[in-house]
């Protein structure tokens, strides 16, 4: 019978073969306030040889943490990742009273040998009160923890924006004035998507936007999400759990009934995150990227968020609709063997550093949204 050195309360924990139903028990509370991080949403990454490290309470069995991976890099290697859509962010689920030691004892337990010698997380926030917890845990266990930036994330506080009138008088005349000068191309209608009203010909729509967009020539095509069948088959995967068709939301701009450009997010309680958009490219000219963007922000503000995430990259335009810096992004590499930990910083990045409780990065942390 396996016991563990880490002295605590005892925790049970297996090693379940694809994406654990732990994973939405958890996702309601998880402590990173991420509730989007469910099964489906994992899946949207590859669903495929999945495996889950899921940690229980020995006293009544009640879920603490569970950790999703995937096969990650060359399969001679044996390394893993959590798996989910790559922005907004990445992350495992944890309970609020799980303890360092709790998940401690589940990374030297015998059946995280299921998370291989070594697996990555991120993007992940540098400041997420579940991603903390994991470090210093796996510091507890014998873990290595490899870090290196993954970029800053630009927030837009939507409190702070509603507060002030947005928009002002001569944004809200700039914006009137670009609709107008398209309108005389055809008939102008918005659509917003979301719960019940996603299906297969909306998801169709999305993609026929990018592959008319400059998405479709871009070199590795990494920006796009619905272009080909198979972005498309996971999303719908995704949408699959009604919880997340009612988060995911698409607001769409019409030209003469055809899609022109579109905004993707995901409502995520306080937070609405951006993740995608792009516009037909005979028409940027006419601005209707922009017009996306400011219609998506404007409803977020009056729908009552506070935050309008807008992730890392591409910060022009995200600093003309207000945007700041808010947060740093971090991509973490697990690695068990001290050894290997040593060879792989000089590839991916240094081991988290002392002078913290637990350890540092020199990132900027800010307050969790």
């Amino acid at each position: 019978m396996y016991q563990s050195r880490i002295a605590a309360d005892p925790v049970t924990v297996a090693a379940s073969p694809g994406l654990a139903p732990e994973l939405d028990a958890l996702a309601a509370c998880n402590r990173s306030r991420a509730g989007f991080l469910r099964a489906a949403w994992y899946g949207t990454g590859s669903a495929a040889a999945a495996r889950t490290l899921v940690v229980r309470r020995s006293a009544d069995g009640a879920p603490l943490a569970a950790i999703p991976t995937i096969p990650f890099g060359p399969a001679l290697a044996g390394a893993r990742k959590v798996p989910g859509a790559y922005w907004p962010l990445r992350g495992i689920a944890v309970a609020p009273d799980c303890t360092p030691l709790d998940l401690a004892q589940a990374l030297e337990h015998p059946a995280a040998r299921s998370l291989g010698p070594a697996w990555r997380l991120g993007p992940a926030r540098s400041d997420d009160p579940a991603t903390l917890l994991l470090v210093e845990a796996a510091g507890l266990a014998g873990w290595h923890v490899l870090w290196r930036s993954a970029g800053t994330s630009w927030v837009i506080d939507c409190h702070a924006a509603r507060a002030a009138g947005w928009p002002r008088e001569p944004l809200a005349r700039r914006l009137a004035k670009i609709e107008r000068r398209l309108g005389r191309l055809g008939t102008v209608t918005w659509d917003l998507v979301r719960g019940p009203g996603w299906d297969k010909p909306v998801l169709e729509e999305l993609g026929a936007v990018e592959a008319a967009s400059w998405i479709a020539t871009d070199t590795d095509g990494s920006g796009a999400k619905f272009m080909t069948p198979g972005l498309r088959a996971r999303w719908r995967a995704a949408l699959a759990d009604p919880v997340l068709a009612e988060m995911l939301c698409a607001t769409i701009l019409r030209l003469d009934g055809r899609a022109v450009a579109f905004s993707f997010d995901i409502d995520d309680g306080p937070v609405q995150y951006g993740i995608a958009g792009t516009y037909v490219s005979d028409f940027a000219r006419y601005e209707v990227g922009k017009l996306v963007n400011y219609r998506t922000l404007a409803d977020a503000i009056a729908d009552g968020q506070q935050v309008l995430d807008l992730g890392a990259g591409d910060t022009g335009y995200k600093r003309a609709m207000g945007a700041t810096a808010g947060y740093d992004l971090v991509d973490l590499l697990f690695v068990r063997s001290r050894t290997a930990a040593r060879v792989m910083a000089r590839i991916w990045g240094p081991e988290r550093t002392s002078g913290g409780p637990r350890g540092v990065w020199p990132v900027r942390v800010t307050a969790h949204a």
